[in-house]
């Protein structure tokens, strides 16, 4: 899946209620490739063709496991035809990609709504913008 970033939150507290969001990108500002599974199948009532996808995961590299215990699985551009290809098993690229070639910054708590889908909810935020997931306080996830 082509993207030019994506957004993560980190939990504050051991319930995972009150939230930091960070985007994360490459360093160059380029679009990358996160690996990504599909399927194509039939609604056994209706017939209609539903397809599904999924982001793979994998271990946090050493920027991302500050704030994740996971990651995306982002593929160096030597591996896309191996990844999009007939390879029964490559298992091999699903790995942390190097966190030198990666930055992250953390991003107002507007990112949290689908309503907020304007290129400034990625600026960075000079303070931590917490989310509390319950609706308490005035940085609420669904205030925005």
């Amino acid at each position: 899946m082509p993207v030019d970033g994506y957004f993560e939150w980190q939990k504050l507290d051991a319930s995972g209620k009150r939230k930091q969001p960070y985007a994360i990108a490459m360093k160059d500002d380029e679009p990358f490739a996160m690996a990504g599974i599909w399927e194509e199948c039939a609604d056994k009532i209706t017939g209609e063709l539903i397809r599904t996808f999924a982001i793979a995961t994998c271990e946090p590299n050493e920027l991302m496991a500050t704030i994740h215990d996971r990651m995306p699985v982002i593929l160096a551009p030597a591996d896309y035809m191996r990844w999009l290809g007939s390879e029964l098993d490559p298992r091999d690229l699903m790995k942390p990609f190097p966190s030198d070639l990666m930055r992250m910054w953390p991003i107002g708590s507007r990112v949290g709504s689908p309503r907020n889908n304007t290129p400034d909810i990625i600026d960075e935020v000079g303070r931590p913008d917490i989310i509390d997931v319950k609706g308490h306080g005035t940085n609420d996830l669904f205030d925005a």
